[in-house]
């Protein structure tokens, strides 16, 4: 048996936004070691740089906020002059800045993750789109957006709201673009810190795997749904949650 790396992404240009750390890191990770070129964005120019440089010369970044249009525009117009092409887009950007039940949740805020979560999320897709998109999307849900989610609870909604768009997305860009999401439960990135530090065994006991996630175990099933070993997926959510959603009916 051959222990060459799959090469998947041979040739093949991807976008993955929020990726200068965490689960958006892995997955430019694992699609340029498949052999793909990614395009990552993220707010802080420094930690672009130094995923950048980590990843190698199959990399480059573009920094901004991923609401803002001109943001948006900048980064399609380095794809073009950069690659000439794009084949896959993964929509990992992602906010959660309150905790606490529905009652408390600032209006505003409720508003800016909505905006970052989900609308950002569709006009990212658009806009990929009119760019010549080829291939595939996948979105970064969560397992907060398939059920009651208490202290995280609006962050939860967005996410449902994102699930639904998936499916909507995969309906009208079929049969050229797939569109499928991942729903990961507790991954142990700084985004997550919150749910888990201090705690980590009792939290970790909450999954038959009994364990939390880690970076990869996200970006290999993103990497598979944007792959042609997905060929006949769409519309799709895949919750990556170590069993946490069994449940036991006795």
């Amino acid at each position: 048996m051959s222990n060459d790396p799959v090469r998947r992404f041979e040739g093949a240009v991807a976008l993955v936004t929020g990726a200068s750390r965490g689960i958006g890191f892995a997955i430019a990770r694992r699609l340029v070691d498949e052999g793909g070129s990614v395009v990552i964005t993220g707010r802080k120019q420094d930690a672009l740089d130094a995923a950048v440089a980590e990843l190698g010369a199959s990399a480059s970044a573009v920094a901004g906020h991923s609401d803002d249009a001109e943001h948006r525009a900048a980064v399609f117009a380095h794809v073009a002059e950069r690659h000439g092409r794009l084949d896959h887009l993964v929509n990992n950007t992602g906010i959660n800045p309150v905790y606490g039940p529905l009652a408390d949740v600032d209006a505003e805020a409720a508003r800016k993750i909505l905006e970052v979560n989900v609308i950002a999320t569709l006009e990212w897709t658009r806009a990929a789109v009119a760019a010549g998109l080829s291939r595939s999307v996948v979105n970064i849900a969560s397992v907060a957006g398939l059920g009651a989610s208490p202290g995280i609870a609006f962050y939860g909604i967005s996410k449902a709201a994102l699930i639904n768009l998936t499916a909507q997305l995969a309906y009208e860009l079929a049969p050229r673009i797939r569109v499928n999401a991942v729903a990961p439960a507790v991954v142990k990135t700084a985004f997550a810190r919150a749910l888990y530090e201090g705690h980590e065994e009792e939290a970790s006991a909450a999954y038959p795997l009994r364990r939390l996630g880690e970076v990869a175990d996200v970006a290999g099933p993103v990497a598979f749904l944007l792959s042609q070993d997905a060929a006949w997926i769409t519309g799709q959510t895949l919750p990556i949650d170590g069993g946490a959603g069994i449940r036991p009916l006795i």
